[in-house]
């Protein structure tokens, strides 16, 4: 993902859950990322043979960041979903559930930090941790933007799996 030879670190990944036939083409989630926000830029758009989306990377320069989405689908997806609904089925309304189990693809959005040079050495002459460090410069915005944006195109449910919650 990195063609500058500048150094990200991986923070999380976030998973927008929804139906394979809801499955967006490479256009319109290009299109849905940059209508979200002008700070946003696409790149390394990828494509399957009939035009659905396979993959992609957003740069967010102004937030320190950027995120790698790719298109998973089949049984591991469903296995997912499935036990997410078990989990959640108390906190989700009706209709987040049954979309929740209908749910047999999804995007993954593996957020990274853009380091500044240097970064790793600077917070350990300075005695901070990397949570201070990472508190001081990476701004999650973007994210939240780029996940939202592919859920109303999807129909589908964010899914934060560090909290163990959907996103509302």
């Amino acid at each position: 993902m990195d063609d500058d030879g500048e150094q990200l670190a991986w923070r999380e990944t976030y998973f927008v859950l929804f139906q394979a036939n809801d499955r967006p083409t490479l256009a319109q989630v290009e299109a849905a990322i940059t209508d979200a926000s002008s700070r946003l830029a696409v790149s390394n758009l990828e494509a399957n043979d009939d035009g659905q989306f396979v993959s992609a990377v957003v740069q967010a320069p102004e937030d320190s960041a950027a995120m790698e989405i790719s298109y998973e689908a089949g049984e591991l997806v469903v296995e997912q979903s499935t036990e997410l609904a078990k989990r959640l089925r108390k906190q989700l309304d009706d209709e987040q559930l049954a979309r929740l189990l209908r749910a047999d693809a999804r995007l993954d959005v593996m957020h990274f930090e853009r380091l500044a040079e240097g970064f790793e050495d600077d917070a350990q002459i300075a005695g901070e941790d990397d949570e201070e460090m990472f508190a001081d410069v990476f701004d999650p915005a973007s994210l939240i933007t780029v996940v939202d944006a592919l859920a109303k195109l999807t129909g589908g449910l964010a899914f934060d799996p560090a909290d163990g919650d959907i996103m509302a």
